[in-house]
């Protein structure tokens, strides 16, 4: 590797042996200074990212919300009324709780294992970088990518119903976009956190769908249940609520849109009480908590 200093922003840059290095082998082996971290950091996200867009996953994520969203609001049959417009975005939602999830584990849960079976892991192992920005700037990387295809995909979306209802309801699709993404970064993170932990694709594969299933499918289903057949208190319901992410971005977005949310939902989220802060710093606290487990674990793992 040649000790000529590189900028961080080269794609491939000649090296002197008449070879070509990467932006990964420029500047990540470069001596630790001051800030480097941080460097180091943006390093692999951006390495990540381009990957995936090279891997065409920012175009594929970007097409199936896209596909998505347009077929429900152009079949929804919604009258033109500020209600049609409300039970279309709560439509929206509803699809969101089980495509976001199910598309963001499927980005993430080869993050690190499926680098470990190609060997790009052992390499990266190799370089003078602290494992946890590597697992840290790959999420980081996945999150751009997976955020970027929600707000196009959905936005889209968004664009028509705007043209047939107007701007009256803009501000709840953005507040539904924005706790979409927020919901889908959650899964990314989740997602990470697992690809971390086990050492083979097809272990984390089958642990990532049993996660998604407990999650939009039996954690509701069983607190609803709970609330109906014991009359759980607010505290307890508040604590079922929080304890799922789906049933945060429900708080986040049927709680802008009244009358047109789930009936069964609603009233769980009266009972709650929850504030907007708090339902915010729960989505901040589900999306750091799995990659700070992730930056402890990838220091244990062995190749």
């Amino acid at each position: 590797m040649s000790d000529h200093q590189q900028t961080p922003t080269d794609e491939t840059t000649a090296r002197a042996d008449g070879g070509c290095a990467t932006t990964a082998d420029v500047d990540l082996s470069q001596p630790t200074e001051s800030g480097s971290w941080y460097r180091q950091l943006l390093v692999v996200a951006e390495t990540e990212y381009r990957l995936a867009v090279r891997g065409r996953w920012a175009v594929a994520l970007t097409a199936i919300f896209a596909a998505f969203a347009l077929g429900l609001t152009t079949f929804s049959g919604s009258s033109v009324s500020p209600e049609g417009f409300e039970r279309t975005v709560a439509s929206l939602a509803v699809l969101a709780v089980y495509l976001v999830p199910l598309v963001a584990l499927a980005f993430s849960y080869d993050a690190i294992v499926g680098r470990e079976e190609s060997g790009w892991l052992q390499t990266l192992f190799a370089l003078p970088v602290d494992r946890s920005w590597l697992v840290i700037g790959t999420a980081l990387g996945r999150a751009v990518v997976l955020a970027s295809a929600t707000i196009i995909g959905f936005g889209i979306a968004g664009g028509f119903l705007i043209l047939e209802y107007g701007l009256s309801g803009f501000d709840a699709y953005v507040t539904f976009l924005l706790a979409t993404v927020g919901l889908g970064l959650i899964f990314l993170a989740i997602g990470v956190l697992i690809s971390t932990v086990v050492h083979e694709k097809t272990h984390a594969l089958g642990i990532a769908l049993l996660i998604w299933a407990w999650f939009v499918l039996v954690h509701d289903l069983l607190g609803l249940g709970l609330v109906a057949a014991f009359g759980l208190s607010d505290t307890a319901v508040s604590a079922m609520l929080l304890a799922n992410p789906t049933g945060i971005f429900r708080a986040l977005v049927l709680g802008t849109l009244g009358a047109a949310s789930d009936a069964g939902f609603a009233t769980v989220l009266a009972e709650a009480g929850l504030s907007t802060g708090l339902l915010l710093g729960a989505v901040l606290l589900w999306i750091s908590l799995p990659l700070a487990l992730a930056a402890l674990a990838i220091r244990r793992r062995r190749l």
